[in-house]
């Protein structure tokens, strides 16, 4: 992780804090390429400045990118499957114009889950595209979970449903999407698990991919 796993730098005067910012891009740029990390910033209605590589926030927005990383991720982007993601497209926007959600983070559990691989079925028993659990298919009436219009479809409202949960914060909807929203709700946030913390911070970075393609 980078150094800078979390900073914040206190209000101070615009000229002070302008340069404090350029201090921390400047210590950024010379650990880049062994960090390898993104870096998300925000300002809160203080005036104070916040800094990390693992956002868990939906304020924090992408100060600095890692371009070997982001090249990396886009590679993951590629199904090694023989997939075509494109053909899927149709099935996303009709998901994402339905429940209200956005298709590069459709895209982006669906890459993480299954690599767009509509038979893949984990050792735990989750299936499809958005590899749902028998019993969360049931619940959300999936005949099929591995036709990926059924699958997408009860995937999406149930992402909808954990970000209603959440009050729209991405990053804790994936963690219970991927641990439970039991555990979420246990340890009031993303639990302490790197299985999940993994899975959140690839989906959210798969995500920013695709919005920038």
């Amino acid at each position: 992780m980078l150094f800078c796993n979390y900073l914040a730098i206190m209000k101070t005067t615009r000229v002070h804090r302008a340069a404090l910012v350029a201090a921390v891009a400047g210590a950024v740029l010379q650990c880049a390429v062994p960090c390898q990390a993104d870096i998300y910033r925000y300002e809160d209605d203080q005036g104070i400045v916040h800094f990390t590589d693992a956002p868990t926030d939906r304020r924090f927005k992408i100060f600095m990118r890692d371009i070997k990383r982001d090249k990396q991720l886009r590679m993951k982007l590629l199904p090694s499957n023989g997939a075509s993601p494109a053909e899927y497209d149709q099935i996303i926007a009709a998901s994402s114009q339905k429940y209200g959600v956005s298709p590069s983070l459709i895209k982006a559990v669906i890459q993480a889950e299954s690599g767009y691989n509509p038979n893949a079925v984990s050792r735990k028993g989750a299936s499809g595209l958005m590899q749902l659990m028998p019993g969360t298919a049931r619940s959300l009436k999936v005949a099929n979970s591995f036709d990926p219009r059924d699958n997408v479809d009860g995937g999406v409202k149930y992402l909808r449903f954990l970000l209603d949960t959440f009050r729209g914060d991405v990053s804790l909807a994936l963690a219970a999407y991927n641990a439970g929203l039991t555990k979420v709700a246990k340890y009031g946030g993303i639990p302490p698990y790197n299985e999940t913390r993994t899975y959140v911070n690839r989906v959210l970075s798969y995500m920013q991919s695709y919005q920038a393609n």
